[in-house]
C-alpha cells in the first residue's frame, strides 16, 4: 500500500515538475458541454480577496470569465504570464481572469494569501485578481468549484485534475468550457476572443 500511495505521489509531482509536453499532451484537451445550472445562477456565489473582502461573482455581468486555480511552486506556474497577458490584452474588451490560489495539489501553493499576492506580481508581473485560497475537490470544497464542475462534468471523474485548470464563463454566465491543466492560456485566447 505504502508503494502504491508513494508512486502516486511521485507521479502526481513529476506531472507538475515538467513543463515539457509530451506527444500525448501536444493536443489540447477541452471539455465542452452546454449544461446549464438551473438552481444556482453563477452570479449568486461569493469569495473572498486575499485580503479576506468578500466579492460577489455579480460584479461581473455581462463579461467573460477565465476562472483558474493557480499556485506559485508548480512546474506549470509559468501559465501566470500568460493568463496576465489575455488579462491585460482582452480586459478593456471585456475578459475578466480570476485566480483561485489552492494548495491541493503537491502542496504547491504553501504561501500565505499575502505572501502568494506579492510572489505573483513581483516574479509574474500578475495584476489580474486573486482569490483567497481555497479548496476546489474534497469536502470543502469552494461553491465556486462546485458550480463550475457541474457545469463541464468530465466522462470519468470529475475532480480538478491539477493546479491552472481552467473554466471559460460567457457573458450570461454559462459555463461553456473546461482546459486541461496543461492547455496554456495563449491556446484558449481565440475561444476567448469568440466570446467577446
Amino acid at each position: 500500500m505504502k508503494k502504491l500511495i508513494y508512486a502516486s505521489l511521485s507521479i502526481g509531482l513529476f506531472a507538475c515538475e515538467s513543463t515539457e509536453k509530451t506527444p500525448a499532451e501536444s493536443k489540447p484537451i477541452t471539455i465542452e458541454n452546454n449544461t446549464e445550472m438551473n438552481s444556482t445562477s453563477i452570479y449568486t456565489l461569493n469569495y473572498e480577496t486575499p485580503s479576506g473582502e468578500e466579492k460577489n461573482l455579480s460584479e461581473y455581468k455581462g463579461k467573460v470569465m477565465l476562472v483558474v486555480n493557480t499556485a506559485t511552486k508548480c512546474g506549470l506556474t509559468p501559465q501566470f504570464e500568460g493568463l496576465e497577458y489575455l488579462n491585460k490584452t482582452y480586459s478593456d474588451k471585456g475578459l475578466k481572469v480570476l485566480g483561485f490560489p489552492c494548495n491541493q495539489f503537491g502542496g504547491q501553493e504553501p504561501l500565505t494569501n499575502e505572501e502568494m499576492v506579492e510572489t505573483c506580481k513581483v516574479n509574474h508581473g500578475v495584476t489580474f485578481e486573486l482569490a483567497k485560497k481555497i479548496e476546489v475537490n474534497g469536502a470543502n470544497l469552494h461553491p465556486i468549484y462546485s458550480h463550475l464542475k457541474a457545469a463541464q462534468k468530465l466522462d470519468d471523474e470529475n475532480d480538478i485534475r491539477w493546479n491552472f485548470e481552467k473554466f471559460l464563463v460567457n457573458k450570461d454566465g454559462v459555463v461553456v468550457k473546461r482546459f486541461a491543466p496543461q492547455v496554456t492560456p495563449l491556446e484558449i485566447e481565440e475561444e476567448i476572443k469568440n466570446l467577446l
